[in-house]
């Protein structure tokens, strides 16, 4: 009489079809990280893992081919503070920006001084003795070249406990800043904050049905002039976001109006460190 497998079925071909590439993974086969990624997709799709943490996976391996000058700051839209500013002013720069850390420059904005803790300010402010020096309260700043690869710059962070660096050219100038932020957004995607809105920017230029545009921020000016037929300068700024930026003359809000020549700026999504997307109005269109 034959005997009864009933009580052990049969395992799915799909499942062994994954654990077999999980088997030749481990013993030492060839691969590469788009195997990795292809394997990741599969066992998604196998339900064995969330898309949202596939998503994160995907961001986590992608990260070591991402340097600092992907992801910083640019230089144009920093909040950076002075030295010299009185302290009532520059206590009230700190509140209107919304931010926790700054970097504090001299004379010439490419000599930083340090970084400032807005909690280091705020206690400045109820000291009994008198509001202190600006710079007897800044702490070291850390100064990285803009080629640093984000796995590296994620592990010193962590390391020193650090949330900002300031990011430096080929001449020695300030190019931008990156925080632990901007890092983590490529793993986890966007970190949005209270004051942000929930619009979805998928190009750098994209047409709406009334005929305005979304322009992503980052949008290079020799871009949106190719585009537009338009002539701005980009000689002191590299972004469209820089070049509205500079002309508002000072980080703006979400809502904030500018009009440049025959177009017409308005600021769609802003944070307290940057600006995001702008609503463009071509007019004569």
């Amino acid at each position: 009489m034959p005997e009864d497998d009933s009580s052990n079925p049969p395992e799915r071909p799909e499942r062994r079809s994954w654990l077999d590439r999980i088997g030749a993974m481990l013993s030492g086969e060839p691969s590469t990280r788009e195997d990795l990624v292809e394997l990741l997709r599969d066992t998604e799709q196998d339900g064995l893992i969330a898309a949202d943490t596939l998503r994160m996976m995907e961001g986590a391996i992608a990260v070591s081919d991402l340097s600092v000058g992907d992801v910083m700051v640019p230089r144009s839209q920093m909040v950076a503070l002075s030295a010299e500013l009185p302290f009532m002013e520059l206590l009230r720069q700190v509140v209107e920006s919304g931010h926790s850390r700054f970097p504090v420059h001299g004379e010439d904005r490419d000599e930083i001084l340090g970084i400032l803790l807005a909690k280091d300010l705020l206690r400045g402010v109820v000291s009994e003795h008198g509001h202190p020096r600006i710079r007897e309260l800044l702490r070291p700043a850390v100064l990285i070249p803009e080629s640093k690869k984000l796995n590296v710059l994620l592990r010193e962070f962590r390391q020193s406990r650090n949330h900002m660096a300031i990011v430096i050219d080929e001449y020695g100038g300030v190019a931008g800043l990156v925080t632990i932020e901007d890092v983590l957004e490529q793993i986890v995607g966007e970190i949005d904050d209270e004051h942000d809105e929930a619009e979805d920017v998928t190009t750098l230029i994209a047409a709406q049905a009334d005929g305005q545009y979304v322009v992503d921020a980052l949008t290079p000016i020799e871009d949106f002039n190719e585009r537009f037929g338009a002539d701005f300068d980009d000689d002191e700024y590299d972004t469209i976001g820089g070049l509205v930026t500079a002309a508002i003359g000072h980080l703006p809000d979400a809502g904030e109006e500018l009009t440049l020549g025959r177009f017409g700026f308005r600021v769609a999504r802003a944070d307290a460190r940057r600006l995001h997307a702008l609503h463009v109005s071509v007019h004569g269109e």
